[in-house]
């Protein structure tokens, strides 16, 4: 018992990292019903990003002085990666058939993986990621590493201000509009456009920081962190219920707190000593997505159709 504490904690905080990222797809799905699944990629763009800014910087550079110039990076590049995809692969194909863009974000999704693959110096093997110049703290039976402190600051943030913004903010309410039916908002003079190209820049803003905090708590990025990362982020969606974005941070939450919970104590229950470990972690976190499915097919919060917010 004396490792539950720790456990939940872990939980939380990959979570909470999930969370940042389910953000982006239930984003987008709420106003185009698109599943992006290069979202995952456009999360990666966002850690090499800020990977690129720390290594132009000066030698000898303060994290304090280094951090915020690569979250600026790391948001500027993973928000162009998602206006791009939006603008030049999604747009064209509208009014296609709902297989057509499916398959277009299956191939951007292997495009920027290669294209990162190829392309960047050394990133066949994973590439050091700069460390805060603090911790890790020790509280009881806690250990905190300086990423999870990253991750408990900014999480919260994100979800706050993305709250204000949607609810006070007039394109906020546009957003709504479009997200509840696009034809009459455009009928009442909403740019129908600009609100879903605005909804993928929010996503990529939520996936640069959480490239940048995977880069932190991991202490590397690696030009396939986005698969499994997306994928996972892709179930917190659903499992919150796609198309709500407080049912993504949920949804990343629970998720977490499964895959750490599950990791730690399934191999103690006789009889399943070999379905316990990292290895098995995302089995347990389809098994849970799956149950839930079952039980509640619309996610946990469900899909909000008037107010996506």
């Amino acid at each position: 018992m004396n490792t539950l504490p720790q456990q939940l904690a872990n939980g939380l905080f990959l979570g909470s990292m999930y969370g940042l990222i389910a953000i982006g797809y239930t984003m987008v799905y709420g106003i185009v019903q698109l599943i992006n699944f290069a979202h995952g990629e456009i999360f990666m763009t966002g850690g090499f990003g800020a990977l690129t800014v720390y290594l132009y910087l000066p030698d000898g550079t303060s994290m304090w002085i280094a951090l915020p110039a690569m979250l600026l990076g790391g948001v500027l590049v993973a928000t162009l990666f998602a206006l791009g995809a939006e603008r030049f692969a999604y747009r064209p194909l509208r009014g296609a058939p709902v297989l057509a863009p499916l398959i277009t974000a299956i191939g951007l999704s292997l495009a920027l993986q290669q294209a990162v693959f190829n392309w960047y110096p050394d990133a066949k093997s994973a590439r050091v990621f700069p460390q805060l110049p603090f911790g890790p703290y020790h509280l009881g039976f806690l250990r905190i590493q300086s990423g999870d402190v990253f991750l408990i600051i900014v999480a919260p943030l994100c979800m706050t201000a993305l709250a204000l913004f949607v609810r006070g903010s007039r394109t906020g309410r546009a957003m709504q509009a479009t997200a509840q039916d696009p034809d009459t908002a455009q009928l009442m003079g909403i740019d129908t456009n600009r609100m879903i190209a605005t909804a993928f820049a929010i996503g990529g803003v939520f996936a640069g920081i959480a490239g940048v905090a995977f880069g932190l708590k991991y202490g590397s990025v690696q030009y396939d962190m986005g698969f499994q990362a997306g994928l996972h982020a892709f179930t917190a969606a659903v499992l919150g219920g796609i198309g709500n974005v407080y049912g993504a941070m949920l949804g990343g939450l629970v998720l977490g707190l499964a895959e750490a919970m599950a990791t730690a104590y399934i191999a103690n229950i006789p009889g399943m000593e070999q379905l316990g470990g990292q290895g098995w972690a995302s089995v347990w976190a389809f098994v849970l997505l799956i149950l839930v499915l079952l039980l509640r097919p619309q996610g946990l919060l469900g899909e909000r159709v008037a107010d996506r917010a």
